[in-house]
């Protein structure tokens, strides 16, 4: 039995009651701003405000009339008090309200709600837009050191802010990468624990999360399909299509993609092909959402859309920018649209249906390098992340998230014809070399018969000389054969 104790006091005790009403408003004092103030603060540039965007969520208790009860000739009306229970009574009050908690259909709301304010609680920044169309919103991260990728998995938090805040689990240094992490991503499996991670170090490593002891799978980047760590080329984005579950692709600093097939019988296998187009790291790839044959690359100056069909060339690029690019995606809404962040804080809006040349709209986003860009699920809100780590929410107006008629058949249409204007000319362009193959092989045969003719004369040459000084040799012993029988006519004489 718990102890209560109960204070009471009276009315009178509590003071003059407040009489209100309505009447105009009175200024009663007008203090002037003080500008000579203004040296005594210092201005806060950018000022780091904490916001807490979860919903507003409540525990609501309803208390229903003594009468309902009474009507329905019951006892308790869920929700309401049993009829034999005096309010005014705190101690049963409380053994009531114990009764209550321990029933199953009260814990099952409290676990549900819970479980809601729970989920807001893990996640680091949560921004839910309610403002004005006009108006952006900002988010300002703070890290400690330099994060390369944070992915958050849908099925299970790994990362448990519950336990602290230190992760759950970590791989072990001697079977982990050697060089910084620039992707994760989290496959799809009946367990939900499975993920594979991308890094400069020039591996590709799977995981189970449940036993990070030790990655589950292994694949060296060679591009000689040799395995060798020491040729391996360096990954900084990679790209996973869930409709493709054995297919994905791996963007490295060297400019190239690499297409791998995880379901290979051997380690060489799994490097299917490579497509070569740029001039520096990829730091964006990423397949169509609605055509997933064809892929777009940001890169150096120039962001491409390619085809698996063709390996040699992309068969759509932009012009070569003034600044670098460091990020790009796709519009999960309307194929023909994708966006582009550059060094110079820039955010361009391309619609290739529109047009090819330029972007449909450039915005200075801020002063910075923009590095990261993301777009919400329905296409309606965009976030780009700048060096200095401030994250700018912008909304996207209904033309550019919206669906357009025939889009989809206009898009695969120039698709289909950009790809067969580059098998065309990738054609003629293998055709040339075999050309200039052939060309160069005829002249080094040339070359050879040439070769084989000098070296006849040479022979003939010796030969002829050969001839001469037998024939000399001849005459000499000719005169000396006629020399001596002169002297033995003379000697008879």
């Amino acid at each position: 039995m718990e102890i209560v104790y109960v204070y009471t006091k009276k009315r009178s005790e509590f003071g003059r009651q407040c009489n209100f009403s309505d009447r105009p408003a009175e200024l009663h004092v007008d203090i002037l701003p003080d500008t000579s103030l203004a040296a005594n603060f210092t201005v806060r540039d950018p000022c780091n405000v904490t916001v807490q965007c979860a919903k507003e969520m409540s525990e609501h208790e309803v208390n229903t009339e003594r009468f309902e009860s009474e009507s329905r000739g019951v006892n308790h009306v869920e929700g309401g008090w049993p009829k034999d229970l005096n309010p005014e009574d705190m101690e049963a009050t409380i053994r009531y309200r114990k009764k209550v908690e321990k029933d199953e259909h009260y814990q099952n709301t409290i676990m549900q709600i819970a479980g809601l304010m729970e989920h807001c609680s893990h996640l680091t920044v949560m921004i839910e837009s309610r403002y004005n169309r006009s108006c952006d919103c900002y988010a300002y991260l703070l890290v400690k050191q330099c994060m390369t990728t944070l992915l958050f998995n849908p099925l299970s938090a790994y990362w448990d802010t519950r336990k602290g805040s230190q992760p759950v689990e970590m791989s072990t240094i001697e079977h982990s990468h050697r060089d910084p992490v620039y992707k994760v991503i989290w496959l799809q499996s009946k367990t939900g624990t499975d993920i594979f991670s991308a890094s400069t170090d020039g591996q590709v490593l799977w995981w189970d999360i449940r036993k990070m002891s030790e990655p589950t799978e292994r694949l060296i980047l060679d591009p000689s399909k040799k395995g060798n760590l020491d040729n391996a080329l360096g990954a900084v984005s990679l790209e996973f299509e869930t409709t493709m579950p054995t297919k994905f692709m791996v963007g490295t600093e060297q400019g190239l993609v690499v297409s791998c097939n995880r379901k290979a019988k051997t380690p060489a296998e799994k490097i299917v092909c490579t497509y070569s187009g740029h001039h520096g790291p990829i730091y964006a790839l990423q397949r169509n959402p609605l055509f997933p044959k064809n892929f777009l690359t940001v890169a150096d100056w120039t962001a491409r859309i390619w085809s698996e069909d063709i390996k040699e060339s992309s068969i759509m690029w932009t012009k070569y920018h003034m600044a670098h690019l460091l990020d790009g995606c796709w519009s999960p809404v309307r194929p023909s649209v994708f966006f582009t962040v550059k060094m110079d804080g820039t955010l361009d809006v391309w619609d290739i249906l529109f047009k090819q040349n330029d972007p449909t709209l450039s915005l200075k986003v801020c002063d910075e390098a923009l590095y990261s860009i993301r777009v919400q699920d329905n296409g309606r809100f965009l976030g780009c992340s700048s060096q200095l780590g401030t994250t700018t929410l912008m909304e996207i107006s209904a033309g550019l998230c919206t669906l357009q008629k025939n889009e989809k058949a206009l898009v695969s249409e120039m698709f289909e014809r950009e790809t067969k204007r580059e098998k065309i000319l990738e054609a003629r362009h293998r055709e040339m070399r075999l050309k200039e193959r052939s060309r160069s092989e005829q002249s080094r045969e040339d070359e050879g018969k040439e070769a084989d003719g000098e070296e006849s004369a040479a022979e003939l040459v010796a030969r002829a000389e050969r001839e001469f000084f037998d024939i000399m040799e001849a005459e000499k012993k000719k005169e000396e054969k006629e020399r001596d029988t002169v002297k033995d006519v003379l000697l008879l004489e």
